[in-house]
């Protein structure tokens, strides 16, 4: 066979959004790439028309359930020259395919620093990094033992995990009888009352850079048992100059490779200045509406840049507009367990102060029980101002006036809903 007749260049991707936080089509030539899709049913939605394949998976972080519909793709268009997933939970199910594939890109050992806890936080403290005290947390008498020495309260997280799933704070020693260690692998820390901050960008390997420090308005841990969790990008030079620092120097403990990343740390007043600390980091593509507030007020696609590093293609150089401008969110819980249909919402677009960007389901909507944690929820909106406190003060208003109310649905319910009123659109 010439070069002319040449099968196109296999691409696979895992996808389980169903808003379009990645635009794959603007990614990849999909004209000149055979781009197949594994998908769950709720994120079809987000797979671009021009889609080589698409098989569903109930689940994508099922690896048996993955790696089967992987090789159905391989038989039909051969074997896959690269394997991408940019959601959280599915990297080491990609990781462990490109292994057995033989496709470039992260793979299990270089993800492990970044998915495991235990060994992130290991790897920032022999740098001799800041970060607060941690240690495994096998059985209760070993969570007695390190809150014996370190002090109350804790924080007791798995070891794997995303979206606070499973974290819990522990007051004192009555809180530890009531805790399952069974299931999972956990690790305890003491708890750090500063403000906790995220930090977005892409790091080359020696330096940060495109990079935003944003401060968080309540806890994603909060968010978990009701509370809003919003976001606001930080105005304080003297902050953004230490997280800046620390974070380069976190980064440089964890690896030495480009990444596209989403970092957590506190950040403590002290008499020299803001003191920070480390509390862990992803590499990939922050969550909720990070990556549209970057593509919406500052320019730059930090998927594209998650997209083309998976493809061991140089990152989009680019630069960011309006710098100056503050950015922000906001989530609002689901109203009752997922899932659930809607019964009442209130755009708070055009409101004084107001979001410039929504995305609600409407009154009749389900609510569906899908993984993509922080995109199914009771609303999400974006915020452009000013400065922090113009940004806050945005925030702070929409979560008070808001109002979203839903009615518990049961799976057959679900399963009987139009497609299309499965989640909502962003507008604004």
């Amino acid at each position: 066979m010439n070069a002319n007749n040449a099968a196109p260049p296999h691409i696979v991707v895992i996808n389980r959004w169903r808003e379009q936080y990645a635009r794959y089509a603007e990614y990849l030539d999909h004209a000149t790439h055979q781009v197949s899709y594994i998908t769950t049913e709720v994120g079809l939605p987000s797979v671009p028309e021009a889609a080589g394949d698409i098989l569903v998976v109930e689940r994508t972080d099922d690896l048996e359930a993955v790696r089967a519909a992987l090789r159905v793709l391989a038989v039909r268009h051969g074997r896959p020259e690269a394997i991408v997933a940019l959601k959280e939970d599915d990297l080491l199910i990609a990781a462990e395919l490109r292994e057995e594939w033989n496709c470039p890109g992260q793979r299990v050992g270089h993800l492990a620093r970044f998915r495991d806890k235990y060994l992130m936080a290991t790897a920032v403290a022999e740098a001799g990094l800041d970060l607060p005290d941690f240690s495994l947390a096998g059985d209760e008498t070993s969570i007695l033992e390190f809150g014996a020495k370190h002090g109350w309260p804790l924080i007791l997280k798995p070891v794997m995990g995303s979206s606070s799933e499973g974290v819990v704070k522990l007051d004192g020693p009555e809180d530890v009888l009531a805790v399952d260690l069974a299931d999972t692998p956990m690790m305890v820390q003491t708890f750090n009352p500063g403000r906790i901050y995220h930090v977005d960008g892409v790091f080359t390997g020696s330096e940060i850079q495109h990079w935003r420090a944003s401060r968080y308005v309540n806890t994603c841990l909060g968010f978990r048992s009701g509370d809003f969790l919003g976001s606001v990008e930080e105005d304080d030079e003297a902050v953004n100059r230490a997280i800046g620092e620390s974070t380069a120097d976190y980064l440089r403990a964890l690896s030495g490779d480009p990444l596209v990343f989403h970092l957590e740390l506190f950040v403590n007043d002290t008499p020299d200045g803001p003191r920070c600390s480390f509390l862990e980091v992803g590499a990939r593509v922050g969550g909720a509406e990070i990556p549209f507030v970057w593509r919406e007020l500052h320019g730059y696609d930090l998927m594209d840049a998650a997209f083309q590093l998976q493809l061991r293609r140089p990152v989009p150089q680019g630069r960011m507009t309006r710098p100056e401008e503050i950015g922000g969110y906001l989530l609002i819980p689901a109203p009752e367990a997922r899932p659930c249909r809607i019964t009442e919402v209130t755009s708070m677009v055009g409101g004084t102060p107001g979001p410039y960007a929504e995305a609600l389901l409407e009154v009749g909507d389900i609510l569906p029980l899908a993984d993509a944690y922080y995109e199914h929820v009771g609303g999400r909106f974006r915020f452009r101002g000013a400065t922090s406190r113009d940004v806050e003060q945005a925030l702070v208003a929409t979560a008070a006036a808001f109002r979203v109310s839903g009615v518990p649905v049961t799976p057959t319910d679900q399963a009987g809903a139009p497609l299309g009123q499965l989640a909502g659109a962003s507008r604004g």
